[in-house]
């Protein structure tokens, strides 16, 4: 967006626009519960961040886990949202009491006293996740699609009936998401298969107060409630 431009959108704007998605959510029961949302955000706040200028982090050789970088991951933190005012608005719409009782009312998230948990994730040839069930200190979890290069439809999350049984596919479209609440069966991942350029997506979780890097957090100081 060039300095000095109006922003054509607000906080106000995209938590409307999340809600009337979260509540138009396509739910699937099998092999847990979990949903698919699409028109996530205002078309303009999606090409905004698929747009961000983070680079790409390097490999090395090494995947299977995102914590293996975790010197090179990049988040709606303190410094990019003073950088970024579109992940500013972003991260202020997912701390709205509106999308806080959304979240909850739709999907049964115990969201009562977290904090809000934006990664901004881009993964490259050689990217591949292990199954796990983010069950633990988080408590909602929504990955969020942003790009569209060529082969970028096959590249959505992978979804397991356990850690050794692969079951599925998530489709993976701009501007959608798959959300679930982690529990013990929430098994989900990334085949490694080839990524053409960067696979770019949001990674959206509340986290408890047990969340140890609160520079990770974009309001570290405020839980959410609705």
């Amino acid at each position: 967006m060039p300095s000095g431009a109006a922003m054509p959108y607000t906080a106000n704007a995209i938590a409307a626009s999340f809600c009337s998605s979260a509540r138009k959510a396509r739910h699937l029961e099998k092999p847990y519960p979990h949903a698919f949302l699409s028109d996530l955000f205002p078309a303009a706040v999606a090409r905004e961040l698929n747009d961000l200028p983070f680079k790409a982090p390097s490999l090395g050789g090494v995947s299977g886990k995102r914590e293996l970088h975790n010197d090179t991951r990049s988040y709606f933190d303190a410094a990019a949202m003073a950088r970024f005012p579109v992940m500013a608005e972003t991260a202020q719409a997912l701390q709205s009491p509106s999308t806080i009782a959304t979240l909850e009312d739709v999907f049964g998230a115990p969201l009562a006293g977290t904090f809000l948990r934006l990664e901004y994730a881009q993964d490259i040839d050689g990217f591949w996740l292990e199954p796990h069930t983010d069950l633990g200190v988080k408590r909602f979890t929504c990955l969020i699609y942003l790009s569209a290069l060529d082969g970028h439809d096959t590249l959505g999350t992978d979804i397991y009936s356990d850690h050794d049984t692969y079951f599925g596919r998530s489709p993976f479209i701009p501007n959608s998401a798959m959300v679930f609440v982690p529990g013990t069966n929430t098994w989900h991942g990334f085949e490694k298969r080839p990524i053409n350029g960067v696979r770019k997506s949001v990674i959206l979780n509340y986290v408890t107060t047990d969340w140890r890097a609160r520079e990770q957090l974009s309001f570290p100081q405020t839980p959410v409630h609705r």
